[in-house]
């Protein structure tokens, strides 16, 4: 069952117009949540995005859509789908109603949602070998638009595709001032001593929950100094850790790039205060 516009509906009933917006031009964005026990978990930051997202999209919000309106809508599908007492991801689309070219004839929107189980309720590190390299044949753009959880992700499709052609399992993506911003699904912190960095979001890099939540849980610790800044791909061998950051998988060690393998002490380190404040939230 999935959630069109307020009605939950058989999937296979859920068709989409060939003049959909989000389809012809990319007009859409999507927010990723996870829910365990019937919470949402960080769903006030789940929801700020999206409306953020929506404005500056040039997307007319409807008056129903408050926080507990879709939080509503969100535990409601989850019922109606058996999951209530099941780990799930949850994945809201918004998109321009059809209609024009590339100037749309309306700022009116639709949305679906739907779920998907998962496996464990809370995060776990993931210890497998877990190799990256940089994606170069395309860069990201630094600036707001690239932020956003739009609609319009081929850079992250075609480096995944070359991520799998040679046997990496991620990759790190690149702007045009040749800094390193984030993983196709995460964003990238890097551990040096005492000081973990990440890019900033003017460099183009996704405004991800996960990062938002661990720059806040970093600001809380003594031994550890958090630095927003541009990432030169010379920083990534002499590091002594790397990993990505996303809602579904909270931490992801990485193991190799390169010549150089990493350890993952402060990632553990991390992920269970992450995981004490997901309880919390």
């Amino acid at each position: 069952m999935v959630n069109f516009e307020g009605n939950i509906i058989e999937e296979q009933e859920a068709n989409i117009s060939l003049n959909n917006r989000s389809f012809n031009y990319a007009d859409g964005i999507f927010e990723t949540i996870r829910v365990i026990n019937g919470k949402v978990m960080f769903w006030e930051d789940h929801y700020f995005r999206l409306m953020s997202s929506m404005r500056i999209l040039r997307m007319n919000i409807p008056m129903e859509f408050s926080p507990e309106f879709l939080e509503e809508q969100i535990l409601q599908l989850i019922e109606k789908n058996g999951l209530s007492n099941t780990p799930t991801k949850v994945k809201i689309n918004v998109f321009r109603k059809e209609g024009g070219l590339y100037r749309p004839t309306t700022r009116e929107v639709s949305y679906f949602i739907r779920t998907f189980e998962l496996e464990n309720p809370f995060y776990t590190i993931n210890e497998e070998d877990y190799e990256v390299e940089l994606f170069k044949d395309h860069y990201l753009t630094s600036g707001l638009l690239s932020t956003l959880k739009s609609t319009n992700k081929i850079i992250n499709v075609l480096a995944s595709i070359y991520a799998e052609e040679n046997d990496y399992q991620n990759c790190l993506l690149v702007n045009e001032k040749k800094s390193v911003v984030e993983g196709i699904n995460g964003n990238l912190f890097v551990v040096k001593g005492n000081t973990i960095k990440t890019a900033p979001l003017e460099e183009g890099c996704l405004n991800g929950i996960t990062r938002k939540k661990l720059i806040e849980v970093i600001g809380k610790l003594d031994d550890f100094t958090l630095e927003e800044a541009a990432v030169s791909p010379f920083e990534l061998q002499k590091a002594d850790e790397l990993f990505l950051t996303n809602v579904i998988t909270g931490i992801q060690p990485i193991t190799k790039y390169r010549k150089k393998t990493f350890e993952n002490k402060v990632a553990k380190q991390l992920l269970a205060k992450l995981n004490a404040s997901a309880r919390l939230a």
